[in-house]
């Protein structure tokens, strides 16, 4: 036998041995723990769905799945180290349009590139946003909220669940649409945000429905309008901005679960079929609804072109509102 012969031998032996192994352990997983990142703090909207997805994955799986909350840098802690993870499987991100979108364009160095570096494993859905004042703030609708910033513009403050997030776009988006002024206040998170507001440190706040909406159904805050062309179940009596004569400020942030981008394509599959699952479930649906969460599940085919689409819809509003990379 020649060495060329014995060397294509062997070359094949190996590669034959690195497909049995990865089917073999693709067909083995999981066989422990697996860590879904949360990039924001505990106790936000982002963290309770993801907890609810983890524990249903869990009983599913056979395996225990723990969320860890690596809060910071607007979500790129957290996503850059799950980019950086081995891609086993064993560490995954339940990211959104701020991780693996405006993180591109507002981060001079996130770490990470949000299309190249990841997997998509399903999307979830989107966060409508609404916009919630200060009890004390003289303000029961938009028209009133707009004329009380006009007076004296900057004078109110905003707070965000960070820069580049979503509500932190979609309030700057507004206020090119009004052309009004507010200073913005940026906080890591939803869950700190939401106490400021409480506190009356806060004046307003173009929020995700789900981190307010206990609060405003308590009285703790004041919804005045929604950021979407019909009203929510959860929040029927909360106009929506268009009812109010603003048109062309709608925002929505999206929420999907991804992998590191080398995962095996079996892991990811397995992965993948089971999140999907478990966001149809009926119970976890109606969890999650009652959150003020809007559901659309996407396989990752599905997602990937909302994914791209998205991208260039944020990007257009981050031009619009002149917003620059820090």
């Amino acid at each position: 036998m020649t060495t060329s012969v014995t060397r294509r031998l062997a070359l094949g032996l190996v590669a034959g041995a690195a497909l049995f192994a990865t089917a073999a352990s693709a067909q083995d997983f999981p066989n422990r723990i697996i860590k879904m990142v949360v990039p924001y703090p505990a106790g936000g909207p982002t963290d309770v769905i993801a907890r609810i997805v983890a524990e249903e994955m869990g009983k599913d799986l056979g395996q225990n799945v723990i969320v860890e909350n690596l809060a910071g840098a607007s979500g790129a802690v957290g996503t850059r180290a799950v980019a950086k993870a081995e891609p086993d499987g064993y560490t995954i991100v339940f990211g959104n349009n701020q991780t693996h979108g405006n993180n591109m364009f507002l981060l001079k160095e996130p770490g990470y590139d949000a299309v190249k570096d990841f997997a998509p494993l399903a999307g979830a859905g989107a966060f409508e946003h609404v916009f919630v004042v200060r009890n004390d703030l003289p303000a029961k609708t938009i028209p009133e909220l707009i004329e009380i910033a006009k007076k004296d513009p900057g004078k109110l403050n905003y707070g965000s669940t960070g820069v580049g997030s979503g509500s932190h776009l979609a309030t700057e988006l507004f206020m090119t649409r009004t052309g009004t002024k507010m200073t913005h206040v940026p906080f890591r998170g939803a869950a700190p945000l939401v106490t400021e507001i409480m506190a009356g440190r806060i004046d307003v706040s173009n929020s995700t429905l789900p981190s307010v909406l206990s609060q405003f159904q308590a009285g703790q805050m004041r919804a005045i309008g929604i950021a979407s062309p019909q009203r929510n179940p959860q929040a029927p009596d909360v106009p929506t901005l268009r009812e109010q004569g603003i048109t062309d400020a709608d925002a929505e942030s999206w929420a999907a679960f991804f992998a590191p981008v080398n995962t095996p394509k079996p892991v990811l599959d397995k992965l993948s079929g089971t999140i999907i699952a478990i966001l149809n479930k009926p119970d976890v649906k109606e969890r999650i609804t009652k959150l003020g969460f809007t559901l659309n599940v996407r396989d990752p085919e599905a997602f990937k072109p909302y994914l791209a689409k998205e991208i260039q819809t944020w990007a257009e509003i981050i031009k619009a509102a002149s917003i620059k990379a820090e």
